[in-house]
């Protein structure tokens, strides 16, 4: 097992934030009706895709009725219907859907993560749990950046959790700190190289407004892939 999957088998075991334990349980206990057949994962969710990842996705965190219902980031859910379709449309992606952890789907070169691995009420975590979950996202990050080039972070709660979780991981920092925006580009030295591109979140809240468009996704991805290399 590398080193990746073993940090990913020690995330599914945290208990560190009460109240986001509490509620994933629950979720999982009571379940959605149009679910009610599905063993929820009702844990932390790791991250998703491989160890040598050029590219990252950071998201915000799991949905309660999404990745917290079938164990794997963005899967199960609407939000994770655009994303896994935008990176098939650019070819980062073995099949445009997302369903289940046994699905088939694989990235290629990607990693999709999000910097607190638990779903919270409301999709709301506190500031205390965003730091409590805070060194998992800096090991994993640590442990992808001899191969990773680019992060494409989804959303300003993204983009505000993941610059000290890059500074801890050996990253430098512009001040003052770039501010998130759709299309941002921000360029970073430290353990090596690493470009920041921002997105407007895949929440239904932006893709059913039209705020974010399949084209526009694709556009950032696209941009990505390219300062990635793949």
């Amino acid at each position: 097992m590398n080193a990746l999957a073993e940090l990913d088998q020690q995330v599914t075991t945290c208990r560190r934030c009460p109240r986001l334990v509490a509620w994933r349980e629950e979720v999982a206990r009571v379940k959605r009706a149009s679910f009610a057949d599905w063993d929820y994962w009702g844990r932390p969710v790791p991250g998703f895709g491989p160890a040598d990842a050029a590219m990252a996705i950071v998201g915000l965190a799991p949905a309660a009725h999404g990745a917290n219902r079938t164990g794997r980031m963005f899967t199960g859910d609407r939000s994770g219907d655009v994303l896994y379709a935008a990176l098939h449309a650019v070819g980062l992606a073995s099949q445009p859907t997302a369903v289940s952890r046994d699905d088939g789907l694989s990235l290629y070169g990607v990693r999709v993560t999000a910097p607190v691995k638990c779903a919270p009420p409301e999709n709301k975590p506190t500031p205390t749990e965003r730091d409590n979950c805070r060194p998992w996202l800096a090991s994993e990050l640590a442990l992808l950046a001899p191969t990773l080039k680019v992060i494409v972070v989804l959303g300003a709660f993204g983009w505000q959790a993941l610059l000290p979780v890059l500074s801890t991981a050996g990253w430098r920092i512009p001040v003052p700190r770039p501010k998130f925006g759709h299309g941002v580009v921000v360029p970073l030295e430290g353990p090596a190289p690493l470009t920041l591109l921002g997105c407007y979140h895949v929440s239904q809240q932006n893709t059913f407004t039209g705020k974010l468009t399949p084209a526009m996704l694709e556009a950032v991805l696209t941009e990505a892939k390219t300062v990635a290399g793949l």
